[in-house]
């Protein structure tokens, strides 16, 4: 019998060990490699069976291949066996190198562990090394380096010669399985890789596909949307906008590059966009068209942050909100408004001219100080001694159809502001003037988060005596029609409606911009000037009369109504209901005082 020590056999067994080796790595996947590993042994080492057990990331070894037997791989292929056993069996028996046979003399424990097995049975050994069909041989694979992981286990069975191997045969099955270790450590490797690969592929799909939603999105959104820095020297820099933002803005989107928000918002919103900006949330402001306009917007901000780097830019939603606000105002101007005259109402006045008083030490207020006017008759009272040309004020030649672009007032320009017109009568539009001024009318505005008196000009009243002291106040004329009940019953309340439409209209064109005209209610209207003195008053009043006489035509039908005025003074230390008690008991004091004949109207 040729015995393994002759020279050509070792080499045999080289060429067909080194072939079986460069089988192992053009295995393409794991399952190839352990299959190609169960192969090699039966195909380059002359073993009838072989099975590889593979560790499992629990710890366990399942059978991964098998060689040599298909009703063997039928039954024992994916079983199980735990580390326990597993380690039990490498722990008995004979060392051959990293090899570990267990005779049939000593196997016979392992018979019931839970290691999945498949033996015949056979004849007793005749001889020393004959191989016996429960002798058991493994040989460990391990992870190269120094911790010695592990990896699986090789177990042969039947020998073609029949015999125990010889050193050659054990060296070249602990070859193998070195051999095989690696080519198991490059296929998962190789597996992981392949998943990382088509995991990546699949983000970078997604990704992909991500972006190209997104984009579809920000450029075909109905609603304008923007990309902006955050940070930085070009913080708040517009980085990309959407067709819906340049149409809503008249803008094209190279030019809308060259700009932030901070360049086109409000002036008056700049705070409003500054805490949007740095918080994200929402905010409603303007923002300025390619036209000089400027349109309400809802604009909501979205951080979106680097977890590496922190915040990086700002994507923005802009909606245009034009037409809410443009109806809300409208709602607003209805509820502070009378419908029929188009003047501030009742609550209105009282809002404004509370505005302009504050509450001041007992002994620093002074009594508002009120005088009478006979609103009816002929140009008497304080007309003739008022001196137009001293201070551009109404004089004789002054037309009551009230210039828009006066504005010189009644006093001297030392004792009056001129501030936006806020009442022209019932043509007016709110639209877009600041909150405060839109709720008092005098440019007020208190400090944010303050009391009501911040920052707060004091008003006083000028002396009522035969001297003007030359003081400046602000005036409270108390207008009450005289006849308006005859016309309301001897020709219906449509022409009652139509008279107190044209006296508003032409109150409100008696005055200054800045003024205001209020209807208290009825036939009663409350007029609010300010930087007035004594003399100035009075004048107005019978300017405001002259204007109301004349007579008002309804449908071919001429009808007059007078009117009689009280002046009262605002003054701080007052409330509101003393400043307009003390205007209504002098306008009452003087239209009783007037004999009735000269208060006929019809």
């Amino acid at each position: 019998m040729e015995t393994e020590s002759e020279p050509y056999v070792r080499l045999s067994t080289l060429r067909q060990l080194h072939q079986v080796v460069a089988d192992l790595n053009t295995a393409r996947s794991l399952a190839d490699t352990l299959q190609t590993v169960a192969d090699g042994v039966v195909a380059g080492l002359n073993y009838e069976l072989a099975c590889v057990n593979l560790v499992r990331p629990d710890g366990d070894l399942v059978v991964a291949a098998f060689a040599g037997s298909s009703a063997a791989e039928a039954l024992i292929t994916g079983r199980v066996g735990s580390r326990a056993s597993w380690d039990r069996r490498l722990s008995m028996g004979s060392e051959w190198g990293d090899l570990r046979f267990i005779p049939h003399t000593e196997g016979w424990v392992l018979m019931e562990d839970d290691v999945p097995q498949w033996h015949t049975d056979g004849p007793a050994p005749r001889f020393e090394d004959e191989w016996h069909p429960h002798d058991r041989l493994y040989a460990p694979m391990y992870a190269s380096g120094s911790g010695r992981e592990l990896l699986g286990v090789i177990s042969v069975d039947r020998p073609r010669n029949g015999r125990h191997p010889g050193p050659w045969g054990q060296e070249a099955l602990q070859m193998y399985a070195s051999q095989s270790a690696i080519a198991i450590s490059n296929a998962r490797l190789r597996s992981n890789m392949q998943r990382a690969l088509v995991r990546l592929e699949r983000e970078q799909q997604a990704l992909r596909a991500s972006e190209e939603s997104f984009r579809q999105a920000f450029e075909y959104a109905p609603s304008g949307m923007a990309i902006a820095e955050m940070g930085g020297d070009q913080h708040g820099r517009l980085l990309r906008t959407n067709d819906a933002l340049c149409r809503l803005l008249g803008r094209p989107a190279s030019v809308m590059r060259r700009y932030s928000f901070a360049d086109l918002v409000h002036p008056e919103d700049i705070g409003t966009l500054l805490r949007t900006s740095a918080e994200g949330g929402r905010a409603e402001l303007r923002l300025g068209r390619r036209d000089g306009t400027y349109v309400w917007v809802s604009l909501r901000n979205s951080v979106v942050a680097d977890t590496a780097d922190g915040p990086r830019f700002l994507l923005t939603h802009v909606e245009d909100i034009e037409e809410r606000k443009r109806h809300e105002l409208q709602l607003a101007h209805r509820a502070s408004h009378d419908a029929l005259t188009g003047l501030p109402n009742s609550a209105e006045l009282r809002s404004r001219l509370s505005a302009r008083l504050c509450e001041r030490p007992a002994q620093a207020v002074g009594a508002a100080a009120a005088v009478g006017y006979d609103g009816y008759g002929g140009g008497g009272g304080h007309a003739g001694g008022y001196d137009s040309a001293r201070d551009g004020g109404y004089g004789a030649g002054h037309d009551t159809g009230h210039d828009a672009g006066h504005d010189s007032g009644y006093g001297s320009a030392a004792g009056y502001d001129s501030v936006p017109v806020y009442e022209s009568g019932p043509g007016y539009d709110s639209a877009y003037e600041s909150p405060y001024e839109h709720e008092h009318g005098f440019g007020f505005e208190p400090a944010n988060g303050a009391g009501p008196y911040d920052h707060h000009v004091h008003i006083v009243a000028p002396s009522t005596g035969e001297v003007d002291d030359g003081t400046k106040g602000l005036a409270v004329l108390f207008c009450d029609l005289d006849g308006f009940k005859s016309i309301n019953d001897r020709f219906g309340h449509h022409t009652g409606d139509a008279v107190l439409i044209e006296v508003a209209r032409r109150l409100t064109t008696g005055v200054r911009d800045g003024d205001t005209v209020a209807r208290l209610g009825g036939d009663e209207f409350v007029v609010l000037a300010d930087g007035l003195g004594a003399a100035d008053a009075a004048d107005l009043a019978v300017r405001l009369r002259n204007a109301i006489i004349p007579p008002i035509r309804v449908d071919g039908r001429a009808v007059r109504v007078g009117a009689s005025f009280g002046i009262g003074w605002a003054e701080c230390g007052m409330t509101v209901e003393e400043v307009l008690n003390s205007a209504d008991q002098r306008m009452y004091i003087e239209k009783r005082s007037r004999a009735k004949v000269q208060r006929r109207a019809g």
